[in-house]
């Protein structure tokens, strides 16, 4: 027994450092990169300037402009992959992922609202967050008795996946309206938001503050994640704060969520395809799944961005563009899998 959990910390150990410097490679790559590409040998004196505050050459110059955007690509990727493994955990089921409450939906309520009355854009940015929070606390509200413990154990968890549906589809109505009645100067700007954009978003404090909490926060409660996805009938018996704990997942989970839909617009399948992933490679056990995804999520929406922006470069494609047509036959493959 001792040589079987040895062995299972030596595979998560390589795992995590193997995605560590998976993630680093990564953030290299993306920065040599571009419609004009940065050879490998400028890059340490790129960076040595960069730490010194000083961009004198185009190659520190051209790092600084991408690293910025690759940080911000990476910090939503992690957030929308971690919110997924959490929204799995709540409703203990596999294909959930971090729109399916309709959290997204409400942010996009927010956004196109500002953009339609062509507000600045930290206020586009603040009324996709305040639509996020907005949708998320209506949510609470219709269905908080589903969160409690007994009720999940009862198939609560249909009733709050069928609660953000509707609310959902309530929001999208909304936003088929504005995008019906917006002038043309400014319908390009709502549909790429909509679809998920990366070009232009500044680097911001407030996502990374968030990842950092959230992760404190589900790291802590890996082993209660555990014992309630295996046995969610009889967790309380076994000391588990049911309750609360579907309480944290879902208002972490949905923060994560408005912080990275702020950030990048709706890209969607990160927070599906990437928990699926991870799942076949490292386990179920939150322990290490957790780290494993948000890791992996941010450097697969780093290099979807990279993609987005290089594929016919000059030009820029939408973020989510990239990661439809990428998650749309990796996910169809693990459900292969998962049938088979």
């Amino acid at each position: 027994m001792h040589s079987f959990s040895r062995n299972l910390r030596q595979r998560a150990t390589i795992t995590l450092t193997g995605l560590v410097l998976f993630a680093f490679a990564s953030l290299i790559f993306s920065g040599m990169t571009g419609s004009i590409s940065i050879p490998l040998a400028d890059i340490p004196a790129a960076i040595n300037e960069l730490l010194h505050g000083q961009t004198q050459t185009l190659a520190s110059t051209l790092l600084d402009l991408r690293l910025s955007r690759a940080l911000t690509a990476f910090v939503t990727g992690a957030a929308l992959s971690l919110a997924g493994v959490m929204m799995q955990a709540l409703l203990r089921n596999p294909l959930a992922d971090p729109y399916v409450l309709g959290i997204s939906a409400g942010a996009s309520v927010g956004a196109l609202a500002a953009l339609l009355f062509g507000c600045a854009i930290w206020m586009v940015d603040a009324s996709a967050f305040g639509g996020a929070v907005a949708v998320s606390m209506m949510l609470y509200l219709l269905a908080r008795r589903d969160l409690r413990g007994g009720a999940a154990a009862d198939g609560g968890t249909a009733l709050l996946l069928l609660t953000g549906v509707i609310l959902s589809s309530a929001c999208m109505a909304l936003v088929t309206l504005m995008l019906s009645i917006a002038p043309e100067s400014r319908l390009r700007s709502m549909v790429f938001w909509m679809i998920g954009d990366l070009a232009g978003a500044p680097m911001r404090a407030l996502p990374w503050i968030v990842l950092a909490g959230a992760l404190v926060f589900v790291l802590r409660s890996a082993r209660s994640m555990n014992v309630m996805a295996l046995h969610a009938e009889a967790a309380a018996t076994l000391g588990i704060r049911v309750g609360a704990l579907r309480k944290g997942l879902f208002f972490v989970s949905g923060l994560l969520t408005a912080s990275a839909v702020t950030s990048a617009g709706s890209v969607g399948f990160v927070g599906l395809i990437v928990p699926h992933a991870c799942r076949f490679a490292v386990g179920p056990d939150h322990r290490v799944l957790i780290p494993a995804a948000t890791l992996a999520g941010g450097s697969f929406l780093l290099l979807a961005d990279t993609l987005a922006r290089t594929i016919i470069a000059p030009q820029q494609l939408p973020v989510g563009v990239v990661t439809a047509l990428i998650g749309a036959p990796v996910f169809l493959y693990q459900l292969h899998r998962l049938r088979k």
